[in-house]
């Protein structure tokens, strides 16, 4: 596309050259695209103009004045605001097919997959942009939410090839900061609302408030919310919807625990659900409400959500064995997780190892000791990503939450932790292995290395 195409609607250009693509993004910039230089939460885009012209950009676009460069540089006033405009102009097959949005502190990974493998068994092609990813386009993910061309781009590259739905994890970072913007979604659906990222929103109401955005644009077709949550009401409250859907673990007829996870009955169907925790009932239950909304039956449906499966690093069992990887880096999810535990293992010790991440919610170290401390026998401290910050600082806001009397370890690398922690497991324990679940990384200061709790759990094993 002609840049002149490209600007036609924000702001005349005497320049003229063909675009391949949009990047906020230095690193991952490719050769032919133009790169736009915003001011971000710490940097502005300027600072990496060299880097993205060394990485193949063809232009700049910036806010304020033009840098002298080796590329031409358009100015835009207000820059920002204009992302959208950018994305729907050069990405134009985007918003070709239906999107739906999960929002939520914990499980917007499990619905987003449990909804993209009951399409999927449906013969329906879909895809899934969040935590994991953005699925069938072998693309990794820095955050839950891409920026918003990535996203765009994605959608593009989705409708091309087919497929009918994506499924997008809307993060509270990204609705604040408008990566969304100038999307609609068929479904907005709420998981729940928890303790997090209150380094970044600093109060639960801040917090609630950028969950609530997606529920209150009319761009939002459907509202689909878990009323089990105690934030319900104020999303149902602000919801332009005014006939939204509910869904409660209520409204299974019935439910017990069995060796897989659980024997439920909904609506006159008896089936097994092979996914563990309360919290995979209320997932499930999600996902099966948005698909009813889109008209599939029960006859259809039930049967399916007996095939479900948990994405990686969620309630994830290792080989059949007594140790399990999970996520839960937040209060909430660690005391769900643990829960799950007690009702799955009642006969055994319960031992955990977990940390908590650096230059994050510090208010959340404590809370989560004082839920490993009541709820575990045993536990192993070591680091998650402690980023800049001193690890042992880390450590010690954990510590405050936790009894002295508890049986507890600190081991500050993670692989030896999580080796020792399996080696010397007795046979009457079962060890959950929390905070990072799928991620292939740990970050150490500045240092970024490979890493991976499951790759780690699986060599122990040896």
């Amino acid at each position: 596309m002609n840049i002149k195409h490209l600007l036609s609607n924000i702001t005349t250009t005497d320049h003229s050259f063909e675009v391949t693509g949009l990047s906020l993004n230095s690193k991952t910039l490719k050769k032919g695209d133009i790169f736009v230089a915003i001011q971000g939460e710490k940097n502005h885009g300027s600072d990496y103009i060299d880097n993205a012209i060394e990485n193949g950009c063809i232009g700049v676009l910036i806010e304020g004045e033009e840098i002298d460069c080796s590329v031409p540089t358009i100015e835009i006033d207000n820059l920002r605001i204009k992302l959208s405009t950018l994305a729907e102009n050069f990405y134009t097959q985007a918003k070709k097919i239906d999107l739906i949005a999960v929002t939520g502190t914990n499980g917007k990974t499990s619905v987003s997959h449990f909804i993209s493998q009951l399409l999927s068994s449906l013969k329906i092609k879909n895809g899934v942009i969040g935590t994991l990813g953005i699925s069938n386009l072998d693309r990794k993910s820095i955050n839950t939410t891409p920026d918003i061309f990535t996203i765009y781009s994605a959608l593009e590259e989705y409708s091309d090839q087919g497929f009918r739905i994506a499924i997008i994890e809307a993060s509270s970072h990204a609705l604040v900061q408008n990566r969304l913007e100038g999307l609609s979604f068929i479904q907005g659906i709420f998981t729940n609302l928890t303790q997090d990222h209150l380094d970044y929103h600093q109060t639960m109401d801040s917090y609630r408030n950028a969950k609530g955005k997606l529920f209150k644009s009319a761009l939002t077709k459907k509202t689909i919310i878990n009323r089990d949550d105690d934030n319900h009401d104020y999303f149902l409250s602000i919801a332009s919807d005014k006939e939204p859907i509910t869904f409660s673990i209520s409204d299974l007829d019935f439910y017990k625990s069995s060796e897989k996870g659980f024997i439920c009955q909904l609506n006159n169907f008896v089936f097994e659900l092979p996914l563990v925790g309360n919290f995979n009932l209320s997932n499930a239950l999600a996902a099966y409400n948005s698909l009813r909304y889109m008209g599939h039956s029960d006859e259809s449906l039930i049967p399916l959500l007996a095939k479900l499966s948990p994405p990686p690093g969620r309630m994830q069992q290792l080989q059949k064995s007594n140790i399990w990887v999970d996520y839960a880096h937040t209060p909430d999810a660690l005391f769900n997780a643990l829960a799950t535990f007690k009702v799955h293992y009642p006969e055994f010790k319960i031992r955990v190892l977990f940390g908590c991440g650096g230059d994050r919610d510090k208010t959340k170290r404590q809370l989560m000791g004082k839920i490993a401390s009541e709820n575990a026998d045993s536990i192993i401290l070591t680091n998650d990503n402690p980023r800049s910050e001193n690890p042992q600082k880390i450590i010690d806001d954990i510590l405050d939450g936790i009894k002295v009397e508890n049986d507890v370890q600190i081991i500050l690398d993670r692989k030896h932790a999580i080796t020792t922690a399996i080696k010397t497991l007795g046979e009457d324990e079962a060890l959950l292995i929390a905070g990072k679940g799928h991620e292939k990384t740990q970050t150490i200061g500045s240092q970024v290395y490979q890493f991976s709790d499951v790759e780690v759990a699986l060599d122990a094993f040896i």
